[in-house]
């Protein structure tokens, strides 16, 4: 797998931008030594939970005791190696070296590895995986289980990839073909977009030229020779770091570690090829990419030199000040956003460093298709009046308040993180050399610091790191090219900063107007359900509420709430009747627009929206104690006065026309837009319509659709975490409680349940406009509902024992695939109705050959009984998910939001483990006999536009 750091270059816009930073590279000859860790040369305290140490030969090692979830344990080992340790010859190779990782070793035969943690619980990919990066190789194991003898074999495999793998040549051969398939699947606009992107603002760094994936080229010339020679120089001792979060002793932990590693022999590291540079003269310059698939965007760059702020107090004290400046002016361009006639759809603001080569300052514009100079126009305009005019007080203490939430509650929670948190926090020490601090004194810091930070002072700070964007590089993208093109580009973003328009108060919003629904409600009932001791309360207007106290996330409290109606509401007349419920929560409230809630919930730890699942509206939040009450009075809010405000349309009208643009630009869109089509007989509810069927959606049509729900159905809250009972009873009472009386039970909706699976059977051909060598094979066929616990568990463990076969067939033995797999949906909403799935991303001439290993893979599960070891491969792995379910407040909302109104969710939870500990082989295929012949599938391809079907 690759892992691309992304270094968003606005926060509003992190998750889209694909300008790629990443984190420390060895010392330059002529710096002073290195310290083994960063904060032996900081102010900054590391938290002393961790343990921190290192081998005679160089080897580091972070352990931290952790017990959430108790029981169970993260292993990673990162290598500070990846893309840009290669040379151009060897592009690919460090992703390469992590796949051969897998196909053996000294000590563990090649396959042997998946088959050996399989058989441990530990399933391929969901817990056994790896990454890499322009600058790290991170591989990873989730331990299901706090035993020594699993730590020990974890360790040896770890330590099997350090030193002992075998480069055999025909496993290299073999795992091409998967390296190969990732590469195509990796393929078409948006990694061409990104790989236009880098070329135009890079031009001189080496980064562009080494995304991990690689090249064909090179990775058809590599041989078992050069990738072991790579991985002999780069996989050192002292580029090596250990890492063990989990419910183990520390003092066990590194002896296992000592252990394990000692006698692993030093080598001097290779310098890392130059990496070029970031160039803070490049400015003035104007580049135009074009492609049906993407959306409209303008951005405004320009380059500065890297500033070298190692971690300390008076640089977290510096990168604060910027996090609230660049704050302001996204809250801003937000703001503007959720206009009625918005000139952008979102926009964003920030500054990220280019690994230590240089940092770059953006201005990113998303606009519809043809409005560009609009929102170039307004967006430039915000940016350079936020420069000259400065900030206000009430925008600084928004920023604030949303900061200092954040920091509280990492303090109240700080006993109770997850291994993934604490994981990623060792890991920002050995990368970014970021000190992991306890929750505890940031928060101290924070509140000593706070008192002081005005807007004069985070403009400087801003002002400090953020390139000017003067005469900056100016980058289109879209399906169409600009009027005017790159000259009207540049007299856009001209103008718009020499404007002298003031920047406008912002009137503050009224106060919360939803603090009383009337009379609290009276419980009618109170009990306490045997099989899990979940909390049972009703009350006089039928509202059920759920709840169960845990120790599990200290401070944190899940809250989910189901409401009648849902999918229910969508007919074969009526087939987008809900639809637009999604954007409900863009359109406000009644009494406060979306914005206004922005800024009136800052510091608040709620969340606000609603969407549609299965037979039920529902919406979920993790909250506090503190704030479970305003959570309550918001969902309250949102069921009795929706604002229905245009905003929300605008937003959904602009989601839909990039929708529908992209409708089948990939094979996997194309077949996610078909297929429910293809296998309901285009039943209306189950198939995309035409576009003008959504555009022509509105929320006065969805308000005529959701009002008698909204108001009559039947509701179901559940309240799980770290609860006071009592008062969590009181404040349902006030809000949900004290509505009018509730239809006392959710609706049966027989007819509405009925989902017919085609008749047709044999070929469907699905057209794509992506890669001309990129495929999709799809097999698919009717099962069943899960009302029976015994089929359902069945159809599982089939689910998993096909997946294994799929995988050996189609990726290790042909190594046609990168990701093949199987999967069983049974539905608890569509009477009658399940599927069993198997499916694999090939290339176009590997059509037939992988169609005829999934039909083998079928016919072989129907013709004998599974063999003892795939079967314990597929349900040890399960085993473990049920042992550890309720270890997280996730596992058991699950199991409290309808514990009520469907009580048999908790009887099968009981008795889930036992049956899938007595499936026999036979069992198993029984089950494949009855649903799996091949001819019984919808076999689906999805082929280029125009290509003949293989």
């Amino acid at each position: 797998m690759i892992l691309r750091r992304l270094l968003p270059p606005a926060a509003a816009l992190a998750a889209a931008l694909a300008l790629t930073a990443c984190a420390s590279q060895p010392a330059s000859l002529t710096s002073a030594p290195k310290p083994t860790w960063a904060f032996q040369q900081s102010d900054l305290p590391p938290d002393p939970a961790y343990r921190y140490g290192q081998l005679p030969n160089g080897m580091r090692f972070i352990i931290r005791k952790n017990a959430t979830p108790a029981g169970t344990a993260q292993v990673r080992m990162d290598v500070a190696t990846g893309s840009l340790d290669e040379r151009e010859s060897e592009r690919g190779f460090a992703h390469f070296v992590e796949h051969m990782a897998f196909n053996g070793s000294t000590n563990v035969p090649e396959g042997e590895m998946i088959k050996l943690l399989e058989r441990n619980g530990l399933s391929f990919g969901a817990d056994t995986n790896a990454q890499t990066s322009f600058e790290q190789t991170l591989y990873m194991l989730d331990l299901p289980r706090n035993d020594a003898k699993l730590l020990d074999t974890a360790l040896m495999l770890m330590r099997e990839t350090a030193s002992e793998l075998k480069f055999d040549p025909q496993a290299v051969a073999r795992e091409r073909g998967v390296v190969l398939s990732e590469l195509r699947d990796g393929q078409g606009w948006s990694r061409t977009n990104l790989e236009d992107q880098l070329a135009f603002f890079y031009p001189a760094a080496t980064y562009p030229k080494r995304l991990p994936i690689g090249t064909v080229e090179a990775l058809n010339a590599a041989t078992a020779d050069t990738l072991k020679a790579f991985w002999a120089r780069e996989y050192v001792p002292s580029k090596t770091t250990l890492i063990v979060v989990g419910d183990f002793e520390p003092d066990a932990v590194e002896q296992a570690i000592r252990a394990r590693f000692a006698d692993w022999q030093p080598r001097p590291e290779t310098p890392r090829p130059a990496e070029g540079k970031v160039d803070p003269k490049q400015k003035a310059k104007v580049d135009i990419h074009l492609d049906p698939s993407l959306s409209e965007r303008v951005t405004a760059s320009r380059h500065g030199p890297w500033a070298d702020e190692p971690d300390t107090i008076a640089n977290r004290r510096r990168n604060l000040l910027r996090q609230i400046g660049y704050g302001v002016v996204n809250r801003r361009l937000a703001r503007l956003s959720r206009a009625i006639d918005p000139p952008f759809r979102g926009a964003g603001f920030g500054t990220s460093e280019v690994f230590k080569i240089g940092r770059t300052t953006n201005l990113i514009v998303d606009t519809v298709d043809g409005g560009w100079q609009r929102g170039f126009a307004a967006a430039a305009g915000v940016y350079a009046r936020a420069l000259t005019t400065g900030f206000t007080q009430p925008e600084i203490d928004e920023q604030l308040a949303n900061i200092r939430t954040g920091l509280e509650n990492a303090a109240a929670g700080a006993d109770t993180r997850p291994h993934g948190a604490l994981v990623g926090a060792a890991l920002a020490l050995i990368r970014d050399d970021q000190v992991p601090t306890t929750p505890e004194s940031g928060l101290a810091r924070f509140n000593q610091f706070a008192p002081t930070i005005t807007p004069a002072t985070v403009m400087a700070a801003l002002l400090e790191e953020a390139v000017p964007l003067k005469d900056p590089l100016i980058r289109f993208q879209g399906r169409n090219a600009p009027k005017g093109g790159a000259e009207a580009l540049r007299k856009t973003w001209v103008k718009a900063t020499r404007a002298k328009a003031p920047a406008g108060e912002v009137p503050a919003p009224i106060p919360f107007a939803y603090t009383d629904f009337g009379p609290a409600g009276t419980v009618v009932s109170d009990i306490v359900e045997p099989l899990y001791r979940i909390r049972q309360v009703r009350f006089a207007n039928n509202v059920r509420l759920n709840l169960k106290y845990t120790s599990l996330a200290k401070d944190r409290i899940d809250v989910r709430l189901n409401i009648d109606g849902g999918e229910m509401l969508d007919t074969r007349a009526d087939p987008l009747a809900t639809e637009m419920t999604g954007v409900l929560a863009r359109g406000g409230l009644g009494k406060h627009s979306e914005d206004d809630l922005q800024t009136l919930l800052a510091g608040r730890s709620v969340a606000f929206g609603l969407g549609t699942s299965g037979d039920t509206f529902s919406t979920d939040a993790v909250t506090t104690p503190r704030d479970l009450a305003l959570q309550l009075q918001l969902m309250t809010a949102l069921l009795t006065d929706p604002g229905y405000r245009p905003e929300g349309e605008v937003l959904y009208r602009q989601n839909i026309a990039n929708f529908f643009a992209r409708l089948r630009s990939s094979p996997g869109a194309a077949l996610a837009n078909s297929i429910g089509g293809i296998l309901s007989d285009n039943d209306p509810r189950f198939t995309l319509q035409d576009e003008s069927a959504y555009t022509a959606l509105t929320f006065a049509t969805l308000r005529d659709r959701l009002a008698d729900r909204l108001a009559h159905g039947a509701i179901e809250i559940s309240i799980v975490g770290d609860i006071d009972e009592a008062a969590a009873i009181a404040m349902v009472a006030r809000t949900l409680g004290a509505l009018p009386p509730r239809e006392p039970d959710f609706r049966p909706y027989p007819d509405q349940r009925q989902r017919r699976f085609t008749d047709q059977r044999g070929l469907r051909i699905v057209r794509h406009t992506g890669e001309a060598n990129q495929a999709i094979v799809r097999y698919t066929w009717p099962t069943r509902d899960d009302s029976d616990l015994d089929d359902a568990m069945a159809l599982t463990l089939l689910a998993e024992v096909a997946g294994i076969e799929v995988l050996d067939s189609v990726r290790e033995k042909l190594g046609k695939a990168y990701s093949p797999g199987a999967s069983s949906a049974l539905s608890r909403v569509w009477t009658g109705y399940g599927t069993f799935t198997m499916n694999a991303s090939v290339d176009l001439a590997d059509v037939p050959a992988t169609r005829a290993a999934l039909e083998e893979t079928a016919r072989s599960l129907i013709a004998a009984p599974i063999d003892a070891d795939i079967l314990q491969r597929a349900r040890a792995p399960l085993l473990e998910r049920m042992a550890n379910a309720l270890k997280t407040n996730g596992g058991w909302s699950s199991l409290a939001e309808r514990a009520q109104t469907q009580p048999d969710r908790l009887v099968r939870a009981k008795a889930a483990r036992a049956r899938l500990e007595k499936l026999t082989p036979a069992d198993l295929q029984a089950v494949a006999r009855r649903y799996l012949s091949p001819e019984k599938a919808v076999q689906v391809l999805v082929v280029p536009e125009g290509a003949a079907v293989p």
